[in-house]
């Protein structure tokens, strides 16, 4: 595999553990509010090979506590189970950030052991995805992902990037009926700094104490709902 960035170290984006990660290149969906546009469009200059992130990891054994595995859309490559399997085999713990388009690929790698952590983007209610990530979307498959995460076979959590203009509170009440049930649920705030439509900039996102109000509403369907 080629990857379009890379993080020696990261304390935040996997859940408890220290870790690396990877950024794969390419992605299905076109979201005003991507914070890596060079990514989606695939115009990113550096790149890293699948030797050189395993590599790096040989040298870190004891250190780091696992990678962090995100894009992009990481399951568009059909050789990434195979560069998990290498990375799972050195010992380290793998966490998969996903948009769900592919759950077949999810299925196979949570069947295989091969991820410990899966945490999906949910864009908006089934309904509307299409007009929130511009592209056509097979909602079924989203919501086979959906359902599949929430057997609980693996740790996972959901999580939503908010633009008021595009989730409205109606909207996080059919997510908090379609997600019911779930694990871990996260509010992410939206940072207008560089992204894929620039014009986005100008969006907000919710006040904290809409926040809150909407935790608390989120507690009534998810065992956890927490604010980023």
């Amino acid at each position: 595999m080629i990857f379009g960035g890379f993080e020696k170290s990261t304390l935040i984006d996997y859940p408890g553990k220290i870790a690396a990660m990877v950024y794969t290149i390419g992605c299905n969906f076109r979201c005003p509010y991507c914070h890596n546009p060079e990514l989606v469009d695939e115009t990113v200059e550096i790149t890293f090979s699948e030797e050189e992130i395993l590599r790096f990891l040989d040298t870190r054994r004891g250190l780091l506590d696992g990678l962090v595995i995100t894009g992009g859309e990481p399951t568009l490559h059909d050789d990434l189970l195979e560069f998990i399997a290498k990375v799972k085999a050195k010992g380290f713990l793998v966490k998969l950030d996903s948009n769900g388009t592919r759950p077949a690929m999810l299925r196979e790698a949570i069947d295989r052991k091969l991820v410990d952590y899966i945490a999906m983007d949910i864009k908006s209610p089934l309904r509307k995805y299409s007009g929130t990530v511009a592209r056509p979307v097979d909602v079924e498959a989203i919501k086979e992902s959906i359902d599949l995460l929430r057997k609980g076979l693996v740790e996972y959590e959901f999580r939503t990037t908010l633009i008021k203009s595009l989730v409205s509170r109606e909207d996080l009440h059919e997510i908090a009926c379609e997600i019911a049930g779930a694990q871990r649920y996260y509010l992410q705030k939206f940072i207008p700094t560089k992204i894929l439509n620039p014009q986005f900039r100008k969006k907000v996102t919710y006040s904290d104490d809409e926040l809150n109000e909407i935790k608390k509403e989120f507690e009534t369907s998810v065992a956890f709902c927490g604010i980023r």
